[in-house]
């Protein structure tokens, strides 16, 4: 059950894409045609080493045009990409990989160890938001198909998947047009825009049939979805509850709702004097009434959480809910010196949760708390996050390798700094988490680090997420995927 837990779902959201093409252009069944796609976020960048790494938009691009060592499927099982085989000695402080045959770039070069060591190096010397995996691991290459990571890291396994290989000799000014080893080349990208990829006719694996397919970025969900029902975008996801019903009645469509593993999660920033009290932030949680929220803007696809990660991912533990009891939180307040003359600013960015926020405001302006929504373009928010500039930062957080380890363990250390929070007796059980083999011990620790996490209010975590997927009934080889990258190499049409 651990296994499965570990391993049924995904991290909120995609790239959306829009295209000139009607459905009825669409391939014949030798295969062709363009397949267009479109979700709720942005792709910034190409870059999947750098600062944007691990963002949706950037991710599910990379999947289509890097390939990984392995690769995870949607039941938990890690699969050859790159590597064809692999193994870690007893104490998971050494892990080899043996690379496959015969893999070129699309420019037909050879891809060895050599471009993996610095694929990794180059994700740790950016310090973007995937380097926390890797706490003093380090790669070498013995030789042109042996690649080994070094270093106390006995989870290794779920964090390699999260790496794509790019040639060695990669700059920052790369990425427009980047070379990589998976089943699409890039032949056109504006950034938060569109993405055109075709075939990569050196591709190792089944090279895809259709003749191109395209991203585009579609910020309107009402302009997404009729252009789903119009037949210029043949698949896209993150439906809003409320245009479910209307999209099932329509014959040429097919729904499904799928679960992910992202949890809404509005961290306090814990480096201001205004949220430095763990009392001021559980007083604050529970001046909103998330239940009713909810219930009223997301009966599809929202849930009540009782836990900082989805009960899919390892590591995850029910916890008490919070109660909501407003009159208490203003007492509570008013006793811990609360600063209620200020303006307090939620950060967020999509469009996809501003009712949500905005009913967050509503129920902590009825206390007094005044917030104010503020929605920033993907790069500010990152930056801003990154930066610790804001009150309280809203985001559906999403556990990639389905292990507490790749959030839990990577967000909430103190020298993480990612907000604010810091704990020492929680840093000694995440360390003790990250270093044994264990999986019952790790269960066992990372169930008193969610403890320590949600009795402290390091954020408050209101909504576990599914996610609604809908494409054209032509299409072919379209699977939801549980982490929102469905494979794209497989659609075709009827």
């Amino acid at each position: 059950m651990r296994r499965t837990a570990a391993w049924a779902a995904g991290i909120v959201a995609a790239a959306l894409v829009l295209t000139a093409c009607a459905a009825d252009d669409g391939g014949t069944e030798e295969g062709g045609g363009v397949f267009t796609v479109a979700g709720p976020y942005a792709i910034e960048t190409l870059d999947p080493q750098g600062a944007s790494a691990g963002a949706i938009g950037t991710s599910h691009a990379a999947s289509t045009i890097f390939s990984r060592l392995v690769k995870p499927d949607s039941e938990g099982e890690y699969h050859a990409d790159l590597a064809e085989s692999w193994e870690a000695n007893d104490s998971g402080t050494e892990w080899t990989f043996t690379l496959r045959d015969g893999v070129e770039f699309s420019d037909e070069t050879p891809l060895t160890s050599a471009d993996v060591v610095a694929s990794f190096n180059r994700l740790i010397e950016l310090k973007g938001p995937l380097a926390g995996n890797f706490p003093d691991v380090t790669a070498s290459a013995p030789d042109e198909k042996t690649v080994v990571f070094t270093g106390k890291n006995p989870i290794l396994l779920g964090r390699i998947a999260l790496l794509y290989v790019t040639k060695a000799d990669v700059t920052d000014d790369s990425f427009t047009k980047p070379i990589g080893s998976g089943p699409y080349v890039v032949e056109d990208f504006t950034p938060s825009d569109v993405l055109e990829l075709v075939p990569n006719e050196n591709y190792y694996g089944d090279v895809p049939t259709v003749d191109k397919v395209e991203y585009r970025w579609i910020p309107e969900v009402s302009t997404r979805l009729t252009a789903l029902q119009t037949g210029e975008i043949d698949a896209t996801w993150g439906i809003p509850d409320d245009q479910v019903a209307a999209l099932r009645s329509d014959s040429e469509l097919v729904l499904e709702n799928s679960p992910t593993s992202s949890v809404v999660t509005m961290w306090f920033n814990s480096s201001r004097p205004a949220f430095a009290s763990a009392e001021v932030r559980n007083a604050i949680w529970s001046a909103v009434d998330f239940e009713t929220i909810i219930q009223s803007l997301f009966p599809e696809t929202g849930t009540l959480s009782d836990s900082i990660v989805a009960p899919n991912v390892l590591g995850y533990s029910p916890q008490e809910p919070k109660t909501y009891d407003p009159d208490a939180a203003k007492a509570a307040l008013e006793d811990a010196g609360f600063d209620f003359s200020q303006t307090y600013q939620i950060q967020y960015s999509g469009t996809e949760y501003s009712q949500f926020i905005q009913a967050v405001a509503s129920d902590l302006a009825k206390i007094g708390v005044n917030v104010e929504p503020t929605q920033k373009e993907p790069a500010v928010f990152l930056d801003d996050l990154l930066a610790l500039n804001w009150d309280i930062n809203f985001q559906a957080l999403g556990t990639a390798a389905f292990d507490s380890a790749t959030n839990t363990g990577r967000l909430y250390p103190c020298a993480a700094n990612r907000n604010g929070y810091c704990n020492p007796e929680l840093d000694e059980i995440l360390a003790a988490a990250g270093a044994t083999t264990d999986t019952d011990e790790r269960v066992d620790l990372y169930d008193q680090a969610n403890k320590i996490i949600w009795d402290d209010a390091v954020g408050m975590y209101p909504m576990l997420l599914n996610v609604t997927y809908a494409w054209r009934s032509n299409v072919t080889g379209f699977v939801p995927d549980p982490l929102l990258q469905p494979d794209l190499s497989t659609v075709g049409f009827e």
